[in-house]
C-alpha cells in the first residue's frame, strides 16, 4: 500500500509537506500542492480511512433508516429516485453510504441510535419508516445529524415533497375536465396521507365539489390488491365516481386492472389519476394521469443539507425544504366537456 513517505521520497519533499498538500493547507504553494496530488495519483494512494477517522474525528460514512414493509421500495421509482441522488451527492462529497437496520436479535440486538454510534455514521438520513417508533424517535432525538425526508420534526432539517400543491393541482386538473363526481382511494395514516386529504377536502370546498363518504376509501400505499379491492367497491356503487385518485401510481395500475376486468375501460367509461410520476405510466396506453415528484432533486437537497449539518453544526439552520411536483397529463382522465 502507498504511503505519504513513498510520496515524500518520489516529490523530494517532506511527509508533513505531503499531508499539508493533500489536505489543502494555505502555507505552501500551489505549485507544491499541484505536484503532490499528481504524484500520490499517479503512484495510486488512497488516505487510510481509520488514520482519517482518528484526525478528523470523522468517518465519512452516512447512514440511511430506510424501513420497506412492502419490499419494493428500492425498485420503485420514486424512492430509488431519492436514493440513488442522495447517494451520487454523498459520494461527490467524499462519503460513502451505508443502509441501517437493527435485525439482530437476542443481546446482540441495538437500537437505530445504538448501531449508529457503533457504525460511527457522521449523519443519517431517513426515509420511508414510521416515524412514530419509539426507536426512530431516538434518534432523531440524538446528538447525531440527521435530515428526514417526507416527514417533519421541529427540530431536525427535513425535505418534504409539496404534498399539499401536488393534490390541489391534480384535483384542478380533474375539475377542468368536466368531472364533479370524483372519488379518493388514500393511503394508510401517515403525515403524507393527512396532508394529502387536507388538501383534497379543502380544494373540493373551494370547488364546490361534494364528496360522499362513500367515495373515500383506504388502500396500502403501493398495494395493489387493496387498490382492486376498494376500486370494485366504488365501481359498484348506486351511483359510482366518474374518477378515482389513487394513493400512488403502482396502486392506481391495480385499479386499472380490476376496472378492465370489470368490462370498462379508460378512460372512456372510468377516469384514474394516480401520485409519483413512475416512469412505467409514461410508457403504459393509456398514459397516466399523475403528479410527478421530483425525487432526484428530493435525494440531492437532502445529502446536502445533511453534510451542512456534518460540516457546520453551529452555524447551519434547522429548516424545511420543500420541493414542488408537477401534473403530468398522461390519457388517462377523460374530458367530459
Amino acid at each position: 500500500m502507498v504511503s505519504m513517505k513513498d510520496i515524500s521520497k518520489a516529490c523530494g519533499v517532506s511527509i508533513a509537506t505531503v499531508s499539508k498538500a493533500l489536505n489543502d493547507h494555505h502555507d505552501i504553494s500551489q505549485e507544491t500542492k499541484d505536484k503532490v496530488r499528481a504524484t500520490a495519483r499517479e503512484l495510486g494512494y488512497h488516505p487510510n480511512s481509520s488514520a482519517r477517522a482518528l484526525k478528523t474525528n470523522r468517518t465519512y460514512n452516512i447512514g440511511i433508516l430506510f424501513r420497506d414493509d412492502m419490499d419494493d421500495g428500492l425498485v420503485h421509482d420514486f424512492f430509488s429516485g431519492i436514493l440513488n441522488s442522495f447517494k451520487a451527492a454523498a459520494e461527490a462529497e467524499g462519503y460513502d453510504i451505508t443502509f441501517l437496520n437493527n435485525s439482530k436479535t437476542g443481546k446482540n440486538r441495538m437500537s437505530y441510535l445504538q448501531r449508529s454510534r457503533y457504525r460511527g455514521f457522521d449523519g443519517v438520513a431517513i426515509i420511508c419508516v414510521d416515524f412514530s417508533n419509539p426507536e426512530v424517535l431516538e434518534l432523531v432525538q440524538s446528538e447525531i445529524p440527521v435530515v428526514t425526508i417526507d416527514y417533519i420534526f421541529n427540530n431536525r432539517t427535513a425535505i418534504v415533497s409539496d404534498n399539499a400543491k401536488g393534490m390541489r393541482d391534480l384535483l384542478h386538473f380533474i375539475y377542468k375536465k368536466g368531472h364533479r363526481k370524483i372519488a379518493y382511494i388514500h393511503g394508510a395514516p401517515s403525515a403524507v396521507t393527512q396532508t394529502r386529504l387536507s388538501s383534497f377536502f379543502k380544494t373540493a370546498q373551494e370547488l364546490n365539489l361534494e364528496i360522499p363518504d362513500e367515495y373515500l376509501k383506504e388502500a396500502a400505499y403501493r398495494s395493489t390488491d387493496e387498490a382492486e379491492k376498494r376500486t370494485a367497491e366504488l365501481l359498484n356503487l348506486p351511483d359510482p365516481p366518474t374518477c378515482i385518485l389513487y394513493p400512488d401510481d403502482f396502486a392506481c395500475y391495480g385499479g386499472i386492472n380490476k376496472i378492465r376486468e370489470m368490462g370498462l375501460s379508460v378512460p372512456e367509461d372510468i377516469s384514474v389519476a394516480g401520485y409519483d410520476g413512475i416512469r412505467m405510466g409514461r410508457h403504459i396506453e393509456p398514459k397516466l394521469t399523475t403528479i410527478r415528484q421530483d425525487a432526484n432533486l428530493m435525494g440531492k437537497v437532502a445529502a446536502e443539507k445533511l453534510i451542512a449539518q456534518i460540516d457546520s453544526p453551529k452555524t447551519t439552520l434547522i429548516e424545511q425544504v420543500v420541493i414542488e411536483g408537477e401534473v403530468y397529463e398522461g390519457k388517462s382522465v377523460k374530458d367530459l366537456k
